[in-house]
């Protein structure tokens, strides 16, 4: 198992960001709509969506049209100069180099993890935060009123991608394959869950996955707001528009940060989230092994019962 202790340093290359995902959904304008609402800056393309944050170019999802809903691939961003040392790493073990899909950068490392889920690491920007987001606190001494009107509500707007989760038949595999292949560290591991983050300075997870028997899918991405004011008002907002249906408010314990979750048309999440831990570059980070029932969540309502169903793989 993954040593989560005071050594746990990667040494040598490693991904510093997760630089985008692709998914496949069947109706584009209802993608479009929810996440629109959902505060995002969404623009349409000959192939589809890409979902951008706004006053920010970097396309943080690509969203196409299928017959259902599938996680197409994972992107992860690397230094250039690390570029040969992973194309090593494949090689030594065994892991074959794909093509890219069409319109997709060619000149990156396409392959697959040991569950099929399509995996590219190219020479990127980092687009991870280089230390821990802003922190925006109510002022406590206002002498006018703090609170405004409902009809005043200001639209919440994320400020970038914090993390997504996947679905995962086999998370030993899972974690041991892209703390190799990768050069990620082990943040905690709950069991169902696993957490992984970036040698670069990270939040505590660039990448999650979560246990499926039935195999991989798409659960949640996060994406990062400035205050629990925002948290809330992004519930609001969801649910003015119909998405009422979801997870929050709450305050996870691995973490640590406030959330709420909205259910999309097709059973996955996207999650508003606030205040999560940051591991500096070169810190060492104390995980564990936490039974989940301690460690899903420190304070909120019940989930959902299919908040952990991978509606997915449900499909034939």
């Amino acid at each position: 198992m993954p040593d989560t202790g005071s050594d746990n340093i990667h040494v040598g290359a490693g991904v510093h960001s997760l630089d985008h995902f692709a998914f496949s959904v069947p109706d584009l304008d209802v993608a479009e709509n929810f996440y629109r609402r959902f505060g995002l800056d969404v623009r349409r393309t000959e192939d589809g969506l890409e979902l951008r944050t706004f006053g920010n170019e970097h396309v943080w999802v690509y969203i196409d049209q299928a017959d259902r809903k599938r996680l197409r691939h994972l992107s992860f961003g690397a230094y250039e100069k690390d570029l040969p040392e992973f194309a090593a790493r494949l090689k030594a073990a065994g892991v074959a180099t794909v093509s890219a899909p069409q319109g997709f950068h060619s000149d990156a490392l396409w392959f697959h993890d040991p569950a099929g889920t399509l995996l590219q690491i190219r020479a990127a920007p980092k687009s991870s935060p280089d230390a821990k987001r802003p922190v925006i606190l109510p002022d406590a001494y206002s002498v006018e009123r703090a609170s405004p009107y409902r009809d005043g509500r200001p639209c919440v707007q994320p400020i970038g991608l914090s993390h997504a989760l996947f679905f995962q038949p086999d998370i030993k595999d899972a974690v041991a394959f892209y703390i190799e292949i990768l050069g990620v560290c082990l943040s905690d591991d709950a069991g169902p869950v696993a957490f992984l983050h970036g040698i670069h300075g990270s939040e505590h997870h660039l990448v999650a996955f979560a246990k499926s028997e039935e195999g991989i899918g798409y659960h949640h991405s996060a994406w990062a707001v400035t205050s629990i004011e925002q948290v809330g008002l992004g519930a609001a907002q969801m649910a003015s528009a119909g998405f009422d249906r979801g997870w929050g408010l709450g305050r996870h314990v691995l973490g640590s940060n406030y959330f709420h979750y909205v259910r999309d048309p097709w059973g996955s999440y996207a999650e508003y989230s606030f205040d999560i831990d940051y591991i500096p570059q070169g810190q060492s980070w104390v995980g564990g092994y936490p039974d989940p029932e301690n460690s899903f969540y420190l304070w909120g309502p019940q989930p959902p019962e299919d908040f952990t169903v991978n509606h997915e793989a449900s499909v034939d």
